[in-house]
């Protein structure tokens, strides 16, 4: 299990957030802050094409991303078989720097091979605290969270089979969770898409110093996954009641 906030009112911990881009790991950034502790920096995983593994954002979108929020990132390539290599190496230099734990936005372990229990063992073999916000939580509550607490995200990519295009570009909002719970007696489909049923990307929200605004995008069908290439965005100035 994760440090807990009790912990962290008593202890201001320093600390890196596993960042995908995507909801889970902004909110959880979010609320390892809001209770307590320092994030220094984000943490990402790209693969040999310069794209977000797993959700398959532009590597350069993640570094506006990080720029719009005003929190440093430290990008990776790392291929299935040097993930956990590079992501041991990278704690390790962070720790040089003072941080003493990784915050993850897992809500549960994922039934696949090697992942159960991957980030406990991991960052006990790195001796950091693993702090997990939202684990354990029910998936509508963390939507209906992350929506209540202003973030924005979008729809970049979907299982084909599962969802069609039209998904794509979508926002997170209240009718987003009705018509997946539609969908739930349908098919096996997880609130929160954690066995990968769709992937987004924030844009703004209350963690952000600026907004990320998107310009251009294309739709593609890529191994089975339907996907949103955002092609031009521009990092803006938030707007300020007057």
């Amino acid at each position: 299990m994760g440090i807990s906030s009790e912990v962290a009112d008593v202890i201001l911990l320093k600390v890196v957030t596993s960042w995908s881009g995507g909801k889970e790991s902004c909110l959880a950034c979010y609320k390892a802050i809001s209770d307590g502790f320092e994030v220094s920096h984000l943490l990402n995983f790209v693969s040999k094409d310069g794209r977000c593994i797993g959700h398959g954002i532009d590597s350069k979108l993640i570094r506006a991303q990080s720029q719009a929020l005003g929190i440093p990132i430290i990008q990776r390539m790392v291929t299935p078989d040097t993930h956990e290599r590079e992501f041991k190496n990278a704690i390790r230099e962070l720790k040089q720097r003072g941080i003493e734990g990784a915050v993850f936005g897992d809500i549960q372990d994922i039934p696949l091979p090697l992942h159960e229990g991957w980030i406990d063992r991991v960052c006990g073999e790195l001796e950091v605290k693993p702090v997990k916000p939202l684990w354990g939580r029910d998936p509508k509550q963390i939507l209906s969270e992350f929506i209540n607490e202003g973030f924005e995200a979008l729809i970049v990519k979907v299982k084909a089979d599962l969802l069609g295009k039209e998904w794509l570009g979508r926002k997170i909002d209240e009718v987003f969770i009705k018509d997946l719970e539609k969908l739930q007696g349908k098919s096996d489909i997880n609130l929160c898409g954690e066995l990968g049923e769709y992937h987004t990307f924030v844009y703004d929200g209350p963690l952000f110093r600026k907004h990320l605004k998107i310009l251009d995008f294309e739709r593609k069908l890529t191994e089975g996954c339907w996907f949103l290439d955002i092609k031009s965005y521009d990092i803006v100035e938030k707007r300020t009641n007057a």
